[in-house]
């Protein structure tokens, strides 16, 4: 029996008691449904709200007279110092899809549901529009709502530790001008999770690409050009719809495997099944390192010897639905995208057919 994606609810083990809100950062125009939907949450919902330092440093809310009982509720947390994996029930964006991308790097295990309102640019990923945010939220703490579980990938970057020494001044005892040296001391390994894609790509140099893709342990192409992009389902209307591949809806479990301007004409974009190992390295006889960046951040140089190990994490982020998952999807596709937008071609008149 293959499961209908629309049969995926949102329920509740017990009444939800805290929620993380994500304000887009540096856009006057959010500060007041900001404002509004933290009043809500607080006063008529008895929720405990949590925002990032960042936001309340914002002056326009600092400060706010008027707002200061609000904020005086609020627990504050900081990216890459707190820890609040643990504490959240849910989560409510109030952006773009930037913000929906952010939530997902904030937690490396399991993931609350997100609650995304379309106060951004594109909002692909943002089903909701504010004007009725508090029966809508009102409808999520009562757990009547859809899911969609967006895949994400767990990656592995394993770089071979070089250690740069100099000597002082510059020039060894025998007076010789020294360069920089480089050892290797050990590994150092990073791990991600990963919304909506790996881009792997030539950086700053004029060379192409040159990079070994490997699937469960077996080489299976050399990317030559000026990369390679490994998505997600919902990765797969982002960067690599641009680079020419299929939009793959998030309920089908699968990897896309997408190169960026290949000098072949037979590379074509491919989809792999979800659970497989992909390795990325540097060919051998490569003439310049690459660069790689997840969700378009922590970008980092990989040079000869190091590694990125990609596969299908066994954290997805549940993103609440509108409707349900079919409906949005192809409402995002239509409404941002303009997929299939013509005009209609003119029926016959009765005189023409004959």
């Amino acid at each position: 029996h293959i499961q209908d994606p629309a049969s995926q609810r949102l329920t509740w083990n017990k009444p939800p008691k805290s929620v993380l809100v994500i304000k887009k950062i540096r856009d006057a125009s959010l500060l007041q449904p900001f404002k509004e939907l933290c009043v809500y949450l607080t006063e008529e919902n008895n929720m405990i709200v949590y925002v990032e330092k960042k936001v309340l440093e914002d002056p326009a809310i600092a400060n706010d007279e008027n707002f200061g009982p609000v904020k005086k509720k609020f627990c504050t947390f900081r990216e890459d110092y707190d820890d609040i994996s643990n504490q959240i029930d849910f989560i409510i964006c109030l952006g773009g899809d930037g913000t929906l991308l952010y939530a997902s790097s904030l937690f490396q295990g399991s993931v609350p549901p997100v609650m995304a309102f379309h106060l951004g640019s594109l909002g692909f990923l943002t089903p909701f529009n504010f004007e009725n945010f508090q029966s809508q939220v009102t409808q999520v703490i009562e757990g009547n709502a859809a899911l969609v579980l967006r895949s994400r990938l767990k990656v592995k970057v394993v770089k071979e530790h070089r250690e740069k020494t100099t000597v002082q001044n510059g020039i060894e005892e025998n007076g010789v001008v020294s360069a920089n040296l480089e050892k290797e001391v050990g590994k150092q390994i990073m791990q991600y999770q990963v919304l909506n894609e790996v881009v792997v790509d030539r950086g700053p140099s004029s060379y192409l690409s040159n990079v070994d893709v490997f699937l469960d342990g077996h080489l299976i192409t050399t990317v030559q050009g000026d990369g390679v992009i490994v998505s997600t389902p919902t990765g797969s209307t982002a960067y690599a719809a641009a680079a020419g591949a299929s939009m793959i809806h998030p309920n089908v479990p699968a990897i896309m495997i997408t190169p960026i301007c290949p000098h072949s004409l037979s590379f074509r974009p491919i989809v792999v099944p979800a659970g497989v190992e992909l390795k990325i390295m540097l060919s051998p006889d490569a003439r310049n390192t690459a660069w790689v960046s997840f969700d378009g951040r922590k970008r980092q140089e990989i040079c000869h010897g190091d590694s990125i190990s990609i596969t299908t994490s066994c954290y997805p982020l549940p993103s609440i639905c509108f409707r349900d998952p079919v409906s949005d999807w192809f409402e995002s596709l239509a409404e941002c995208l303009h997929w299939n937008v013509r005009k209609k071609q003119n029926n016959f008149t009765v005189e023409e057919e004959f």
